[in-house]
């Protein structure tokens, strides 16, 4: 066995290979946090609201409503199996999508656009409002993250998050 030549706590790495400058700009924009955990962190949302938000992105994903980048079938008849707008492949997939639908009829076609296009598709709260026709940066942002806080309040309410 070898020989501890010094111990842990004693430790000092070679000050030429420590680095403490921190992450680049190109790896931060490739690791860019969701916009829903941004509005969680400062607080625009209620923890309750962000476990709402989770549960409505399980749903939407698991119900493979989430883009498919797959290869189509050109061989087949119509092109074949290229998207994720079919029926249900499993009995899980239609379990979420029905959840996904319930919730959606629940908050309304404009709530679950929110929703969608902030949670699962990751396009930041101004876009969003933008989208909606605010012009102005703040009146976007606001008017959005207001649409999401109420129907993930109505989503916490039908889930029973307290």
């Amino acid at each position: 066995m070898a020989k501890v030549k010094e111990r842990i706590e004693e430790f000092r790495p070679d000050p030429r290979l420590v680095d403490e400058r921190g992450a680049t700009r190109e790896a931060m924009a490739k690791f860019r946090p969701s916009p829903i955990n941004l509005a969680l962190s400062r607080g625009q949302i209620t923890r309750q609201q962000g476990i709402a938000a989770e549960k409505f992105y399980g749903h939407w994903y698991r119900a493979g409503l989430s883009e498919n980048f797959g290869s189509v079938d050109l061989n087949s008849v119509f092109g074949g199996d290229g998207g994720g707008a079919t029926m249900a492949r499993t009995e899980a997939q239609a379990f979420h999508r029905q959840r996904y639908r319930q919730a959606v009829e629940k908050i309304g076609m404009r709530g679950s656009w929110v929703l969608e296009r902030v949670i699962c598709r990751e396009v930041s709260f101004e876009d969003t409002g933008r989208e909606m026709g605010w012009n102005n940066r703040p009146q976007a942002v606001a008017s959005a993250i207001q649409i999401a806080r109420d129907s993930l309040d109505t989503l916490c309410k039908e889930w029973g998050i307290l």
